[in-house]
């Protein structure tokens, strides 16, 4: 496993808990670093048969006040991103003929909240983004697919989990009645990146408890 961040503290701290995990620091919102890190791994070490691009940000603003530095921001992190390391790697994967891209969207790509218009409307991007690369390099051999979270009880959700009336509401629009569990994540991700997921392809799977089927 190869983990990426900015962040080479942080980063060599994540590894540190992963089994024969290996870093590899770059901003993945540069191009060309992206390009130039992957090439370099791919030459170095060996090929990226699998690739799960999950950065992302929030930033909760109502729409007629939010900057437009903030904007540009979730732009290039949440969207940008996924281009700049989706394209690296692909480049590698069609000449084998193989290899699996897993991009991170969220239960917004397909539902707005107030407050959160142009995160939404990066992982609507990034959906449509998933289905794109599937569309240009499924017959290379590729399975490009998405996973879609749902509301998940994380550290970067702590503030609203601890709000009693959110988690309340959430509770109640939530088919399943709770907040998810992020080991509940890990089989989405196992299935697509698995032979079993061989003719998936520009899939977006839902991981949501429901709330995407429910009114």
């Amino acid at each position: 496993m190869v983990l990426n961040g900015r962040d080479e503290v942080k980063l060599k701290a994540a590894a540190a808990s992963i089994k024969d995990a290996r870093t590899l620091a770059f901003d993945a919102t540069d191009h060309g670093a992206v390009r130039e890190a992957i090439d370099r791994f791919e030459a170095e070490v060996g090929p990226i048969d699998i690739l799960v691009n999950n950065a992302g940000m929030q930033h909760r603003t109502p729409l007629e006040d939010f900057p437009a530095d903030a904007f540009e921001r979730l732009l290039q992190t949440n969207v940008a991103s996924v281009f700049h390391a989706g394209q690296a790697a692909a480049r590698h994967m069609i000449g084998r003929g193989r290899g699996k891209i897993i991009n991170i969207a969220s239960v917004q790509t397909a539902l707005a909240r107030p407050g959160i218009a142009p995160y939404t409307a990066t992982k609507g991007a990034v959906g449509n983004l998933t289905k794109g690369m599937a569309t240009d390099w499924a017959k290379y051999g590729l399975q490009c697919n998405a996973v879609a979270p749902g509301y998940f009880d994380t550290p970067l959700n702590a503030a609203l989990v601890a709000d009693e009336t959110f988690s309340a509401w959430l509770e109640k629009r939530t088919p399943a009645g709770r907040w998810g569990k992020v080991e509940e994540l890990v089989g989405a991700c196992i299935f697509l990146s698995s032979d079993a997921s061989s003719f998936v392809n520009g899939h977006i799977l839902y991981v949501d408890g429901g709330i995407t089927a429910s009114l």
